[in-house]
């Protein structure tokens, strides 16, 4: 089974939880892979703002073929509420429980969110690291903050997203002519390599494969869920 450190409790407030960010964020390393990556793992949650109840999902693919090694789905009840910039507090728990199911432990963790690209510096991508103890990006859908040129329309082409005169992400083209995603590394990751490996996990969609993936497998998840009732 996939093992984790616990940090800390989730059972705390807004307040409480922003000074956790602000004490876990001299933590992170951002830095090059210590040994090439073969497995990779996308991370998703699904859930309604307004309700307790989480989806979250973990697929596990070979980096090169990108085949599906393994998948993990739980549904589960958020302990902390809807707060923009402290949404790792309510979806990381439920991960973790997903995280413990897995036979696989994969060499490297994209996170369908946020990394460095947050406003303390700690997304979901870079909290969750810190407990997986390996390395994770975050590959988001959206800007949470920053600010960047457009990249030229071909594949491949990034721009970087800057904070306060600071580097913290990539504005990166998947796809010709389409809108781009957002690249940011979590833990034990650098941003050249976050953007190579989102690059090489290319199904011909926008977003990558693993997050693509585990998206597909906690949306079915909520309608099952949903269609039992």
């Amino acid at each position: 089974m996939a093992t984790y450190q616990q940090l800390h409790d989730w059972i705390v407030t807004p307040t409480e939880a922003v000074a956790l960010q602000q004490q876990l964020r001299h933590e992170i390393r951002i830095q090059p892979l210590t040994k090439p990556a073969e497995t990779i793992a996308g991370c998703d949650i699904s859930f309604n703002k307004f309700e307790e109840t989480v989806y979250a999902g973990i697929v596990v693919l070979r980096l090169d073929t990108l085949e599906v090694i393994e998948e993990v789905g739980v549904i589960s009840s958020a302990t902390f509420p809807y707060v923009p910039g402290l949404l790792s507090f309510r979806e990381i728990p439920s991960l973790l429980e997903a995280w413990s199911k897995l036979k696989t432990e994969p060499d490297v963790v994209m996170f369908d969110g946020h990394g460095t690209a947050h406003p303390r510096r700690i997304g979901i991508a870079s909290h969750a690291g810190l407990f997986l103890n390996r390395p994770t990006f975050g590959c988001g859908k959206s800007v949470l903050v920053g600010k960047y040129d457009e990249p030229a329309p071909e594949r491949g082409a990034w721009s970087p997203m800057k904070h306060y005169g600071e580097t913290i992400g990539a504005a990166l083209r998947t796809k010709n002519r389409v809108n781009p995603v957002y690249v940011s590394p979590g833990h034990l990751i650098d941003l050249p390599t976050a953007i190579d490996l989102t690059l090489r996990c290319n199904g011909g969609y926008r977003i990558p494969e693993p997050t693509r993936r585990t998206h597909n497998l906690v949306n079915a998840l909520r309608r099952e869920r949903t269609a039992g009732r």
